[in-house]
């Protein structure tokens, strides 16, 4: 174990310890899970997803990485409602390369998707995409997280059923993959801004000044 934290820049450790230091919002659960190989030299990765009120744990802060794990057993062990809507899902990925990248324009890159079900009316909205990535940017802006080369692309999906399961109703989801360079090995803010991303697409209150939330399926 020793032997292996020596290989690991310390420019990438001090990342880590500031995504540990990361104050999201009690309705996001967020873990670590594997994170990919062929990207970069270096990743970490995080899955968050936003339950129903009754799953949801007791404390103020999200807790994330290996104590995350710990506590989501404990939870199981404890008994929770998995009958509970998941209103929102989403990846956090960490990227980082010693040599630099000219496509990154820098040694780091965060790497994000989120997916929620809206209402099916709101599939026509042309304007879904383009709302859902300046929900991002004002994220950053507002939580003061410096970053460049940003980029990314909103889905619409609809899922239509028929025979034996024509009974389904419609349903739409957005779906959103974007990915920019922090301006610094600290990343805190941008952990937090991209969770209250994932709040935002699950439609939970409160939200920033002027910013709607997009009404979401009620999944029987």
């Amino acid at each position: 174990m020793v032997n292996a934290l020596a290989q690991v820049p310390a420019e990438f450790l001090y990342a880590l310890g500031t995504l540990r230091k990361a104050r999201c919002r009690s309705e996001l659960r967020l873990d670590e899970i594997p994170a990919p190989s062929r990207l970069a030299p270096f990743a970490v990765a995080l899955g968050a997803e936003v339950i129903g009120a009754s799953s949801r744990g007791s404390q103020s802060d999200a807790v994330h990485g290996p104590a995350a794990v710990a506590l989501a057993r404990s939870a199981a062990s404890n008994g929770s409602d998995s009958d509970d809507d998941e209103l929102a899902t989403g990846r956090f990925i960490l990227l980082h390369d010693p040599d630099g990248s000219a496509v990154w324009d820098g040694e780091f890159r965060i790497v994000t998707y989120i997916r929620a079900q809206l209402e099916p009316e709101m599939g026509n909205d042309e304007m879904l995409g383009s709302v859902a990535w300046t929900w991002l940017v004002e994220a950053l802006e507002t939580h003061q997280a410096p970053y460049r080369a940003a980029g990314g692309t909103a889905t619409r999906v609809l899922s239509e059923s028929f025979g034996t399961l024509s009974d389904r109703p419609e349903s739409i989801d957005i779906e959103l993959r974007a990915s920019w360079t922090p301006a610094s090995a600290d990343v805190q803010a941008h952990l937090e801004a991209w969770s209250d991303m994932v709040c935002t697409f699950a439609g939970l209150p409160p939200l920033p000044d002027g910013v709607s939330a997009l009404p979401r399926r009620r999944r029987n």
